[in-house]
């Protein structure tokens, strides 16, 4: 991994600093703690409790090729990602009811196995997913929440993601195709996920108290992918926008309660793209999802552990997107066993359709991943995993790929 000189003294600062804070803290490094670097002698609770949450999170993830069906390079590769947050509890600070507000700033950077590695060229989906968007620091929440008529409805506007709230789905998984809002994979083109944020508002309003309903308006600009405009707050470059619109389900079901998450959605984009195999011709890029989670199991009466099921679907208009539709679905089993009662393992399926339009000699791209969850301490979660990838680029005569990973999330 290649990291520049201005990252290293910046992760060098922010290091010693929250060093500075911690270095007498009794519960630093705590196994207990849900901080690495504790509660700075109980501050970071006091502040809490007075509505200042801050956040300082790292995901790293390593993926090495162990197998492929022609190619014999073995490579290697390490990214990563640091995001520093604020969340701010308005009702608390400034008497405004029903207000938060949140502050996030994230930096990206290393490289991407599906990038470098010959065996894994045109790989739809991407063995490390924390990879992508440019590798540079951006503003990735920089928003304000209220709720009103009895916290019923809730309006959120200010600079996020889609995948913050629609289509929105676990990222445990290394394997991209397995991991958060599947559109934005998918329509990438116009549909951005974390940490890219564009100018926004969303409205949702809780039908009962297991089901509401929401719909956003998000900024189409190209402009908010470009490397040095990570912190671009200008309109300048807008060609339209994203509107997504879903209902959300989110039981507790029989006596164990055991909850759920059910969401179907639809988007459209008012912006233009350009029609498959007619570049002179455009229309708009539309389609729609499904995704449902549901904790299956209670082990042994205790409902924090146990087998849960997921599926994801997406559909896509076929005249101006490449791919058609994506499906995924995996099981997640949690305290196994007693003695570790907090790990979890997991194994997942994906599939990506192509277009018919672009086919080719193009089909469909399978990627699956099995990872075992280490619950380390409460700061720390290790995730080592085997992926495969089956007709790599959704090429009838492509590779076939094992991968190794380790993915791990830390809290400082």
């Amino acid at each position: 991994m290649s990291i520049s000189p201005i990252s290293k003294g910046v992760y060098a600062s922010l290091a010693a600093l929250l060093f500075v804070h911690t270095t007498h803290a009794a519960d630093a490094f705590s196994a207990d703690s849900p901080w690495m670097l504790g509660d700075w002698k109980g501050q970071r609770t006091q502040l809490q409790q007075q509505g200042y949450g801050f956040s300082f999170g790292y995901t790293g993830e390593m993926a090495t090729l162990l197998d492929a069906k022609r190619s014999n390079n073995h490579g290697t590769e390490y990214t990563g990602q640091l995001n520093i947050g604020a969340h701010l509890d308005l009702e608390k600070i400034a008497g405004w009811k029903g207000t938060e507000a949140q502050i996030t700033v994230t930096h990206r950077d290393g490289r991407n196995l599906s990038n470098t590695s010959d065996a894994l060229a045109g790989h739809l989906s991407s063995v490390q997913e924390v990879w992508g968007r440019g590798q540079t620091w951006r503003l990735t929440d920089f928003w304000i929440k209220k709720k009103f008529l009895d916290q019923k409805l809730d309006v959120k506007v200010g600079r996020f993601g889609e995948g913050e709230d629609f289509n929105s789905f676990d990222c445990d998984f290394q394997n991209l195709a397995l991991c958060g809002s599947q559109v934005g994979n998918w329509v990438g083109d116009q549909w951005y996920n974390w940490p890219v944020s564009q100018w926004a508002a969303r409205v949702k309003y809780n039908v009962t108290p297991e089901v509401y309903t929401q719909v956003g308006v998000y900024e189409y600009n190209p402009e908010n992918l470009e490397r040095g405009k990570g912190f671009n707050l200008s309109t300048d470059g807008s060609k339209g926008a994203i509107i997504p619109a879903e209902v959300v389900w989110t039981p507790k079901l029989g006596a164990q309660k055991l909850p759920g998450e059910y969401r179907a959605g639809y988007y459209y984009s008012t912006a233009d793209a350009a029609v498959i195999n007619n570049p002179n011709e455009t229309d708009h890029h539309h389609g729609g999802w499904v995704v449902a989670k549901q904790q299956l199991t209670a082990h042994a009466d205790d409902a924090s552990r146990g087998l849960s099921g997921f599926v994801n679907v997406t559909v896509h208009d076929t005249k101006t997107n490449e791919k058609s539709d994506m499906q995924n679905i995996g099981l997640v089993y949690k305290g196994a066993m007693d003695a570790r009662p907090q790990d979890e393992i997991a194994l997942g399926v994906a599939r990506i359709n192509m277009n018919n339009d672009v086919l080719g000699n193009r089909s469909e791209e399978v990627d699956a991943e099995i990872y075992y969850g280490i619950h380390a301490t409460n700061w720390l979660t290790i995730r080592p995993n085997l992926q495969y990838v089956h007709h790599v680029g959704a090429y009838k005569d492509g590779e076939n790929v094992w991968v190794g990973g380790i993915k791990f999330n830390t809290s400082f």
